[in-house]
Formats: C-alpha cells, sequence, structure tokens
C-alpha cells in the first residue's frame, strides 16, 4: 500500500497502488496516516516527502470503495479520510509533496497542506467535487483561496477542470515544476537542505506560520463535511456515480430541473 524509504534524515512514503492510480481506499488511507503519526515521532525523522509510484500521485478516493462504504457493505478503516487528513494537518515537521502524475481529489486537495509542493511538467491536477455533485474537502475551500487566490481557487474548485503543471505553478499551488525524470532528484535536493537544520528549529518555525490558520481549517473542514453530506446520495450524486461507471457525461440539467 505504501513504501517507507529513509535517507540522510528524509522519510520517503511512496503512495503505492499503481493499478489503481494510487486511489486511495480505507487501507491506504490507514497506511497513511499511520506513516505520518510514526514520522512525526520518529526522532531520526526530520521532513517527509509524498509521492505515488507508476503513472499517478493519486486518483483521489477509491470510489468503488466509496460506494460500498456508502451502502454499508464495507466497514471503515481505524483512520479513513477525515484521519487521514487529520495526520496531514497536523504534521508538525516539513511536509514535502513531489506530484509525479495525475492527482485528483484529495491528490490535489493535499497540497494545500504542503510546505512545499513540487510537480513534474507532465503531471496534471484536479477537483473533480461539482462533476460528481458534491463538495470540497480537505479544508481546500480554505488552504486554496490562501494559496492561490480567490479567483484561482474558484476555478480550481468549481470547473472540475484539469489544471496543467504550468497553470498550477503560475497559480502558486505548487512551488517548483521540472522534468519527470527529475522531479525526486529536485524535491531530495530541497529536502535534505531543510533536513540538515535542527528538527526543534523546523518545528517551531513551522508552528509560527501555520498555528494561526488551524482554527480556520478547522471550522472550513466542518463546513465542507456537513456540505458533502448533503449533497451525498441525492439525485445529482448518483448520476455523476452512475454516469462514471458507465463512461459517460452526467446529466445534471436534466436532475436541477426535476429538482427545481
Amino acid at each position: 500500500m505504501i513504501r517507507i524509504e529513509d535517507a540522510d534524515r528524509v522519510r520517503t512514503l511512496t503512495l503505492d497502488r499503481p493499478e489503481a492510480l494510487n486511489a486511495f481506499n480505507e487501507a491506504l488511507y490507514d497506511a497513511t496516516a499511520d506513516a505520518l503519526i510514526d514520522a512525526a515521532a520518529d526522532p531520526a525523522v526530520a521532513v517527509v516527502v509524498l509521492t505515488g509510484a507508476g503513472r499517478a500521485f493519486s486518483a483521489g478516493t477509491d470510489l468503488i470503495e466509496m460506494a460500498q462504504l456508502n451502502s454499508g457493505t464495507k466497514v471503515k478503516g481505524r483512520h479513513g479520510f477525515g484521519g487521514m487528513v487529520d495526520r496531514v494537518q497536523a504534521f508538525p515537521k516539513p511536509f514535502l509533496v513531489a506530484v509525479n502524475g495525475l492527482g485528483l481529489g484529495i491528490g490535489a486537495t493535499v497540497l494545500g497542506f504542503a510546505d512545499l509542493a513540487f510537480m513534474a511538467d507532465t503531471a496534471r491536477l484536479k477537483c473533480p467535487f461539482t462533476s460528481l455533485a458534491v463538495a470540497p474537502e480537505a479544508g481546500s475551500s480554505v488552504t486554496f483561496p490562501r494559496l492561490i487566490g480567490r479567483q484561482n481557487a474558484m476555478w480550481a474548485l468549481l470547473s472540475s477542470e484539469w489544471l496543467s503543471a504550468a497553470e498550477c505553478l503560475e497559480m502558486g499551488l505548487v512551488f517548483k515544476v521540472c522534468p519527470a525524470d527529475e522531479l525526486m532528484a529536485v524535491t531530495m535536493r530541497h529536502a535534505r537542505i531543510l533536513a540538515a537544520k535542527s528538527i526543534p528549529s523546523l518545528i517551531e518555525a513551522k508552528r509560527t506560520v501555520l498555528d494561526g490558520l488551524g482554527d480556520t481549517i478547522d471550522r472550513a473542514r466542518r463546513r465542507e463535511d456537513a456540505a458533502f453530506g448533503r449533497l451525498l446520495g441525492r439525485p445529482a450524486n448518483v448520476e455523476a456515480l452512475t454516469a462514471f461507471a458507465e463512461r459517460r457525461e452526467p446529466d445534471f440539467a436534466a436532475i436541477d430541473a426535476r429538482e427545481a
């Protein structure tokens, strides 16, 4: 599910479900949360880098398993989506993300918590919430406007359009874009610079920057969860998931007309 490698006080976490484009099922959410808990507590780890195996960074939540969870045929994990996001949000040390390929949903919104984000020039990101007739997640309703400005955030969160690496760099969603075959080398070069510093200093410096955001993100996540809950299972969401399974575009106009 996840590969863990240590070098020079940098711990690299590689999402390892390439056959599913590293989509997060409950097991991967749990494994990632556990890995972050361990890295936070390990005095030999100064920096964490998150990346993906294969051609994807992460395709977001596994929609097949989501449907099973909603129908009650699948048991939730120990941490699940919310628990994993809790661990990312609370991670005290520098948290770097290397976007090696496509990223959707949490595979895009996790960048809102990245202290530094690097992206391959061939990678793309998408926040597909409106195409699934649901709402934003993972505090992105706060982290994205703060990071990239309101209008860029509105486009990213409302359009469900793909964002190229060049667009992500221009918006400020990522720190650097580089050729795909150089992504990890560039990321690790920056990670090692940070990892050579005092860990308590890194933790306190990060805290001074982010402490003021904590309550704001917590409130945003509660609002997002409530909005997601109001929309999940409604006709438009059912149409979106049915269209996804049938490999067609959803017809939201017809749904909206019936609900008007």
